[in-house]
């Protein structure tokens, strides 16, 4: 019986991971969506992202069954409700990615962004897919070491989302307030996204050591 609960759990660690790919492989098209206008590529984000709110639902159906049938303790108990509050970053993480995807399309033909802030963005986009590539590995390998590398890359985001708000407020932006507002908002799901992931990462050495790191609180 022990034997087939812990084959379950480990399927949901599988099913986690094929989750973060599903949202990183939906952040890394809805910014080539955003750099390139690219119509198709956004339509294609938003399609896809029932597909990990779909898994969002399995892996809770099934920590939930796991907790009414299994009774796991500690380490166990932390994997199973942990996995509950992972897949639900994940799916967040995904529907960040939407949200990028949604300006990409509002905004087309035109390109939604100025370009003085396309390099900020083509930077945060390629750090934020690494930043899921990174938990996606974590959640196979559980191994909180690597989880903990995951802060120190989301550093690299945090830094380029400030630098986006320098350019804000200069006096030399010429691009109006739609755009401004476009570039913040953007800028705010970017910086969510890599925060989601670095989630992920507290859960696993949560998991794993039954202490929680002090990181930055999502808001």
């Amino acid at each position: 019986m022990r034997d087939v609960f812990h084959d379950e759990l480990s399927a949901l660690g599988v099913r986690l991971s094929e989750m973060c790919g599903l949202a990183k492989s939906a952040m890394e098209r809805a910014t080539r969506s955003l750099l390139d206008a690219d119509l198709t590529l956004a339509e294609e984000v938003i399609a896809d992202h029932e597909h990990i709110a779909a898994l969002n639902r399995e892996v809770e159906h099934t920590a939930f069954k796991l907790l009414a049938l299994q009774q796991p303790v500690a380490g166990e108990l932390r994997m199973v409700v942990g996995s509950m509050h992972i897949a639900a970053d994940i799916d967040r993480m995904g529907a960040l990615a939407v949200h990028v995807a949604n300006i990409s399309r509002l905004r087309h033909p035109q390109c939604a962004l100025p370009e003085d802030v396309r390099a900020s963005f083509a930077e945060m986009g390629a750090r934020a897919v690494q930043l899921a590539g990174t938990a996606q590995e974590v959640l196979l390998s559980r191994d909180p070491d690597t989880a903990a590398r995951l802060r120190a890359e989301d550093d690299a985001v945090d830094a380029e989302h400030r630098h986006l708000f320098t350019l804000l407020i200069d006096h030399k932006w010429q691009t109006g307030v739609c755009s401004a507002v476009d570039v913040a908002l953007l800028g705010r799901y970017y910086e969510r996204f890599a925060d989601h992931a670095v989630e992920i990462g507290k859960r696993v050495i949560f998991e794993a050591t039954g202490g929680m790191p002090v990181h930055k609180k999502l808001a």
